[in-house]
């Protein structure tokens, strides 16, 4: 065990790799976006593009997933804690999602 390795399992925290996926996707995402519209306005090669960055998106999607599994599972970052902060960050999220639904709706109906 190198002197690295001791000093990166101190901490019960996980600090991420670099990754390309994050960037990757916001491009993929924005090419799925332009084609979409170009593809809703009648464009004439925009269908094979639409179904090219829609394959492109998942892929990616699929790819960091199997990162984020890989250093879960097989490599064993993630700790209680980490664990704890991820169901915590999900359950905040949905609850957002919930409120935001919530306000849109009620909106909706008292106008």
């Amino acid at each position: 065990m190198s002197f690295f390795e001791f000093t990166h399992r101190m901490h019960s925290f996980h600090i991420v790799n670099k990754s390309p996926w994050p960037l990757l996707l916001s491009f993929s995402l924005f090419s799925f976006v332009i084609s979409a519209v170009l593809l809703l306005h009648g464009y004439n090669l925009s269908l094979f593009t639409f179904y090219f960055n829609f394959f492109l998106v998942v892929s990616i999607m699929g790819l960091w997933w199997r990162d984020v599994i890989r250093e879960g599972f097989f490599e064993g970052c993630h700790t209680s804690v980490v664990m704890y902060g991820l169901r915590l960050g999900m359950a905040l999220f949905i609850v957002s999602e919930v409120m935001f639904f919530l306000a849109f709706f009620l909106g909706f109906f008292s106008f």
